[in-house]
């Protein structure tokens, strides 16, 4: 059996799907790597790593691998270069893009969208969203540092006294979590919300102001949050508009799974902000919770800087990789039999993340029947 890592084509894309703990992992269970030359690259990751782990590095050609594993949807000619029945796995950007869906089912190969990764406890270690959105969390709010013109902490000098800045996360996933966690270590006052009242424990350990209105608890029973009514969006709306104005940094990590990224933060509220402020938007790339962040820009609005940085986790591809790599190798350890691959259709984690089988999409969420 072989497995292929190719190199990421997509633009800005610097996170590789292998490391060379999961290569070592797979020769272990005597499966054959082959690793793009170059594919580590972004993450710091040499071609010599790869080979000394035991994985050939080759300049292309994955048309005999069995499977292959990506960070990002590949490119139609890899697609096309692949044989029907290979296992394609990775983050396959599922939603909002029905042509690139039948793409990937007309190749005959057999998908898996980790996205789609069901919210049960033994699929934690396979759970890319959060490890991913983890590191994004974090590095939002270094961003936000760097683009905010005053200090975080509370500083005592004898010219005077420097204050603590005020920040907010809105949305508390793990993203959130991490925004938070962070935040608090470099000294700011920190207030969260999220329309799942459960939450409110979670913000509240991490030493942050929980802000929540009175409306309906949004969790789902998979743990992500649903759209509120209409009643309950002005409730919230009204809330954290009047909060925002006392803030100096806004970190914004909404997403509901395929829908458009709610609008948090309005021109309005931007307007009511200080000039020097800083907002990040997390959710950029799927619209935006701010209607005025633009992809990897930096827009000023009336002294507000909103800063729409894609891909936040792939700026800390050194570390994004290892941990996305290993989410795959825990995946692919459920089809790994005495060195073959078996796939068992009534597990819940490849029946919930499999996409595309024998020229079909085969998941309802996707049009399959």
């Amino acid at each position: 059996m072989k497995i292929a890592v190719p190199t990421e084509t997509q633009a800005g894309e610097s996170r590789v799907a292998a490391s060379p703990d999961t290569v070592k992992a797979f020769i272990k269970k005597g499966v054959d790597v082959i690793v793009q030359a170059g594919a580590g690259k972004g993450a710091s990751i040499p071609d010599d790593a790869f080979a000394a782990a035991g994985a050939q590095v080759v300049p292309g050609g994955f048309g005999d691998a069995d499977v292959v594993l990506t960070v990002r949807r590949p490119s139609g000619e890899l697609l096309s270069s692949l044989k029907r029945g290979a296992i394609l796995i990775g983050g396959l950007e599922p939603y909002g893009d029905k042509a690139g869906l039948d793409a990937i089912a007309g190749s005959g190969v057999t998908a898996f969208a980790m996205e789609l990764m069901p919210r049960i406890t033994r699929a934690q270690s396979m759970d890319i969203l959060s490890s991913q959105a983890n590191l994004a969390g974090y590095k939002a709010v270094i961003d936000a540092a760097f683009h905010f013109t005053r200090a975080f902490p509370m500083m005592m000098t004898a010219a005077g006294t420097v204050p603590a800045a005020k920040v907010f996360i809105m949305g508390v996933g793990v993203a959130g979590l991490q925004a938070i966690a962070t935040a608090r270590r470099l000294g700011a006052i920190v207030s969260a919300t999220d329309v799942r009242k459960a939450t409110e424990e979670q913000v509240k350990s991490l030493g942050a102001k929980f802000v929540y209105a009175d409306i309906a608890d949004a969790a789902t029973s998979g743990g992500y949050a649903k759209e509120l009514s209409a009643e309950d969006k002005a409730k919230q709306a009204a809330l954290v508009a009047n909060h925002v104005k006392t803030q100096d940094v806004i970190i914004t990590t909404a997403l509901i799974p395929g829908r458009p990224a709610p609008v948090l933060i309005t021109e309005e509220m931007v307007d009511s902000m200080k000039p020097g402020s800083v907002i990040v938007d997390l959710a950029v790339e799927r619209g935006g919770n701010c209607p005025l962040s633009k992809p990897d820009q930096i827009v000023e609005h009336k002294g507000v800087k909103i800063v729409g940085t894609v891909n936040l986790a792939g700026k800390l591809a050194g570390n994004a990789s290892p941990l996305f790599a290993k989410n795959l190798a825990n995946f692919l350890d459920l089809m790994i039999k005495d060195g073959g691959l078996k796939i068992d259709d009534a597990d819940e984690c490849i029946k919930g993340t499999m996409i595309a089988r024998d020229g079909a999409l085969v998941h309802p969420m996707f049009g399959a029947k």
